[in-house]
């Protein structure tokens, strides 16, 4: 696996390294080892899939503040999406920036997602499957997010969602008050 971190301090693109043959191919997709290595939360306690049948569905943006903080490893194993990253780590010399990536099926890369950013994806593709590894277990009352076009980051999606859960498209719009974050 080659790790490549981004400029978001702690965000990291994965790249799997395929042994191939005439069967086909062979990666290694997650490796606690390597994760410790490189510094990163190895830990992995649930692991999602995320099934989305239209092209331009929008999930985000989301993530859990203390004391369930998680980082996640995202990874597109059909279709394609455009995954968003938000610094929402009052700390970070980032803070309430945002950095974008287009993963896809065939390019095999994970994005590893640090705790105390946000994240929001945008199908490219109909019929997209997406693989989560979560550090820690989903916890609703440490579970929040904020609007996908919320003002304040001004991300540049790639179209309006033409498919959006009422929940994400209700959030309200990221605020700081005292060091609080909705």
């Amino acid at each position: 696996m080659k790790f490549q971190e981004q400029k978001i301090k702690g965000v990291w693109l994965i790249e799997a390294e395929p042994i191939q043959d005439s069967r086909g191919a062979l990666c290694r997709h997650f490796c606690q080892n390597e994760y410790k290595e490189m510094g990163l939360d190895g830990s992995v306690v649930q692991t999602n899939i995320s099934e989305n049948n239209k092209m331009h569905t929008l999930r985000g943006f989301h993530y859990q503040v203390s004391p369930f903080e998680e980082s996640k490893t995202i990874t597109c194993f059909k279709g394609a999406i455009y995954d968003v990253v938000v610094d929402v780590r009052p700390d970070s010399a980032t803070y309430l920036k945002w950095i974008s990536f287009e993963l896809t099926a065939e390019d095999r890369l994970s994005l590893y997602i640090p705790k105390g950013c946000a994240n929001g994806y945008m199908t490219l593709k109909d019929s997209t499957t997406i693989l989560y590894y979560m550090s820690e277990f989903y916890a609703p009352t440490s579970y929040v997010g904020f609007r996908y076009n919320d003002p304040l980051f001004n991300v540049k999606w790639p179209t309006e969602p033409a498919v959006i859960s009422e929940k994400d498209s209700s959030f309200a719009d990221f605020v700081t008050n005292k060091g609080v974050t909705h």
